[in-house]
């Protein structure tokens, strides 16, 4: 992904949702993009999957290069026959993703049919050892049963079976542990990670949770308000953490030795509104750290030494502060 804006006309203005955004992931890694709300992550994933709303602007000189075709000069019929075969996409909430009426097993085999031409017998079969394969007890009679009659868990491992169904070489997974139980939440998270790694497929998993893709990921890229503001690896960027942003995000979770009563850390301030975005750096309004360089040039997404650490930062973590600091 090349210098990608995608930015959407509202009556207030125009909102720049993801603004100027480049990456590149490489087959079978698992790249963890890691925000806030609102940060632009879902948007970025909607954009290369081509799911956006008539509203959405994208920059033209971006480019979505997906082995090596470019996604961009795709019509939606070209782009239909990559979506579910070639990239597949777990939506955040399967009770909505799911179609309330159809059967778990027509869901699956719409794909398979229409994919990889197989008869209706053959992708119902498919569809067994699918749910199977996603650790659905008793597979033979879940096939048969409409999404409201499973449990949220069962609901989220039914639209992995979909995703999976025709073996994608990308899986994008958009928050897929959003109103899980956390028991739930781990089993899901560690059925993903063992499915990218059994297929040696790419893997973009979407979170706010920093957590969550501590030990399931090999890169991480932290986004904040429409923008990447950190990339490296999670061996990396967990052991030398150089935006503030980053580092503000990982003393905000909450840790199992802490004290009774301990007071949980927060980053304060609200986001920038994406219509009038400051200058300068946009973290800078609630950044500790920040100077007067920070609130007036827009620092951009560099390295200082290590080739798989970038960041976009004038006075990153582990740099002295200079005293006219606010």
């Amino acid at each position: 992904m090349e210098n990608l804006h995608t930015h959407f006309m509202t009556e207030r203005g125009l909102v720049r949702a993801v603004d100027g955004v480049s990456f590149t992931l490489k087959q079978g890694v698992t790249l963890g993009l890691v925000g806030e709300s609102g940060c632009g992550k879902t948007i970025l994933s909607r954009t290369l999957m081509g799911l956006l709303p008539p509203s959405a602007r994208i920059s033209a000189q971006a480019r979505i290069l997906f082995n090596g075709r470019d996604l961009r000069g795709l019509g939606e019929k070209q782009l239909r026959a990559i979506r579910g075969r070639e990239v597949a996409m777990i939506f955040q909430d399967p009770m909505t993703s799911l179609n309330p009426v159809m059967k778990v097993g027509a869901q699956i085999s719409e794909t398979l049919v229409y994919h990889l031409g197989m008869t209706k017998a053959e992708a119902h079969a498919r569809g067994v050892e699918l749910l199977r394969a996603v650790g659905i007890a008793t597979p033979e009679r879940r096939i048969e049963q409409y999404p409201h009659q499973l449990s949220g868990g069962i609901r989220q491992r039914v639209a992995i079976a979909i995703a999976l169904a025709c073996e994608p070489k990308l899986l994008i997974a958009d928050e897929p542990t959003t109103a899980l139980d956390v028991t739930v939440q781990s089993g899901i998270l560690d059925l993903l990670r063992e499915q990218q790694r059994e297929r040696n497929m790419s893997m973009i998993l979407i979170t706010h949770d920093l957590g969550v893709v501590a030990g399931r990921t090999d890169e991480i890229a932290v986004m904040y308000a429409g923008k990447m503001v950190e990339r490296a690896s999670t061996k990396a960027l967990f052991g030398n953490t150089r935006m503030p942003y980053t580092r503000a995000l990982m003393e905000s979770i909450p840790q199992l030795d802490y004290p009774t009563h301990t007071r949980l850390k927060t980053i304060s301030g609200q986001p920038p509104n994406l219509i009038y975005p400051p200058p300068g750096c946009r973290f800078a309004p609630r950044c500790s750290r920040a100077e007067a360089r920070c609130r007036e040039d827009e620092p951009a997404l560099d390295s200082d030494g290590a080739a798989d650490h970038t960041f976009a930062c004038w006075r990153p973590v582990g740099t002295p502060v200079v005293e006219t600091a606010a």
